[in-house]
């Protein structure tokens, strides 16, 4: 399930004293570094679920480890059109009614666990401009990149938007700082052989996601 470009080191001041820095470094100098590389798709809840477990225990080690969380392409539904579909109706059809109940009561259940509401309204279709956009985050570090993941999937699976919508996307990176956003998305040619070769270097070989490689 998913992960995040995510870094959980404790930034220091901009003008910290040369005591603090000193403790700092050696504090820095005694944790190692783990890195992390997910594979997700970002209409994927076991992604998003994936996530949280993995902050979770992130968390629960941080006096240990450094990490870099690092997220990469994977298309559930490559042939998913850009205009979208309904998510219930795409997933009954895909999977039939009665699993698709099912599958929506787990799905209720594991997120309210996790704090949040599962909300299977609205769109769902090609996830190929959020993966653009994801790579574009990743060039300007773990932190954005972890915040821009974070917010597609509860802007997916928390409150009905379709991450496929360009005004979406752009609302997102705005609220997470991302630089260039606007320009990536107007040319819906740019970055996609970047992410085809993120795609072929991380998740060629693999059937299923979230995939981490630690």
């Amino acid at each position: 399930m998913p992960s995040r470009l995510l870094s959980v080191r404790i930034p220091s001041p901009a003008k910290p004293s040369a005591l603090r820095c000193t403790k700092l470094m050696a504090s820095d100098m005694g944790r190692k570094l783990m890195q992390i590389d997910v594979s997700s798709d970002t209409v994927c809840p076991w992604c998003f679920v994936g996530k949280k477990n993995l902050e979770r225990a992130m968390e629960q080690t941080m006096d240990k480890y450094n990490f870099e969380v690092s997220w990469h392409p994977f298309f559930l539904n490559p042939d998913a059109p850009k205009e979208g579909v309904r998510k219930s109706d795409f997933y009954k059809m895909k999977f039939g009614p009665v699993q698709f109940e099912r599958a929506t009561s787990r799905m209720t259940e594991i997120f309210r666990g996790l704090g949040f509401e599962f909300d299977m309204s609205g769109l769902t279709g090609n996830t190929m401009d959020s993966h653009r956009l994801i790579t574009l985050a990743g060039h300007q570090g773990y932190d954005k990149q972890n915040a821009l993941v974070e917010e597609l999937f509860q802007s997916y699976f928390c409150q009905g938007k379709y991450i496929g919508d360009k005004q979406v996307l752009l609302d997102v990176a705005r609220k997470v700082g991302i630089e260039g956003a606007e320009e990536l998305l107007e040319d819906p040619s740019r970055g996609v052989d970047e992410v085809q070769e993120e795609l072929n270097k991380y998740s060629s070989a693999i059937s299923g996601i979230p995939h981490f490689v630690v």
